[in-house]
């Protein structure tokens, strides 16, 4: 059974700086790309980054410049930097990965991990 699990997210202070982690267990044949999301009260869950496989990143326009995605291909974990967090980046943080399994590929998500950001 394949798990995403996600890490570190915080009440912090506006301009505070915060690092997610999304780890991925189980048997995994491949991990393709991997991202964060998030989802705030009231809102859609919008796309916040993207990493492929060969390190490709994006970013929704919002986070650029704050907030840097990477990955540890050796410990299946991508990493969320988030710098100079502002009042808006108060969100449900949920990791979501394209993972080749045993049972074939698909699309898995974490449970999501809460970032507060306070004025």
């Amino acid at each position: 059974q394949v798990q995403l699990v996600e890490s570190g997210g915080a009440f912090v202070q506006a301009g505070g700086s915060l690092r997610l982690s999304c780890a991925a267990s189980g048997i995994i044949f491949s991990l393709n790309a991997m991202g964060w999301h998030r989802q705030a009260p009231g809102k859609q869950r919008e796309l916040v980054a993207t990493i492929t496989t060969d390190g490709g990143t994006n970013y929704a326009d919002s986070v650029k410049g704050r907030f840097t995605i990477s990955k540890d291909n050796a410990k299946n974990t991508i990493y969320l930097q988030m710098n100079s967090l502002k009042p808006e980046d108060t969100a449900v943080y949920y990791c979501n990965a394209d993972i080749h399994t045993t049972l074939g590929r698909a699309n898995f998500w974490g449970q999501g991990t809460q970032v507060t950001v306070s004025s």
